[in-house]
């Protein structure tokens, strides 16, 4: 939801803190449902925040803040994995990241909560204080738009690659 892992980083951390000082509000019930309404409701008020700014690190900065290994973790090959397949991965991640961003945000929460942390319908029912049913035709909805996203060219066309 927030386009990159430092500010999703953030978001948990805000939410455990909202956690040990929530916790005697919990009234039972799917625990994972509950903390993970937590992290959304923190995510959303992160977005709500910085608006649609985009956070950019360079890498100068990552090494300051984090070692000069993060930097090498980023920019090392792996010997073991044939550059090629590395790269057609990452360009498949890629797209389905920048497509799956470019989704409105009820469609794309609703399949990352699905398809990323394996939630069931009612545990996402429970997440997003929605009707299960409402769940079920935006996960719908929002698998049809990824796809088309992800399709563009149709199903019986033949996309050429440069």
């Amino acid at each position: 939801m927030l386009g990159n892992d430092h500010d999703a980083a953030d978001a948990v951390h805000d939410a455990f803190l909202r956690d040990a000082r929530a916790a005697d509000t919990y009234a039972g019930g799917n625990a994972r449902a509950w903390w993970l309404a937590i992290v959304r409701n923190c995510g959303l008020t992160r977005l709500a925040v910085r608006g649609k700014e985009q956070r950019n690190v360079a890498l100068d900065q990552l090494a300051r803040e984090q070692g000069r290994e993060a930097v090498d973790a980023l920019l090392i090959p792996d010997e073991r994995v044939d550059v090629g397949d590395r790269i057609d991965d990452a360009r498949r991640r890629s797209l389905v990241a920048h497509s799956l961003k470019d989704l409105p945000a009820e469609f794309r929460e609703v399949l990352v909560l699905r398809e990323i942390e394996e939630l069931s319908y009612r545990e996402i029912a429970d997440v997003l204080h929605a009707p299960i049913g409402t769940v079920m035709s935006r996960l719908a909805r929002g698998r049809a738009l990824l796809h088309k996203a992800l399709n563009p060219t149709g199903p019986n066309e033949v996309k050429h690659e440069l």
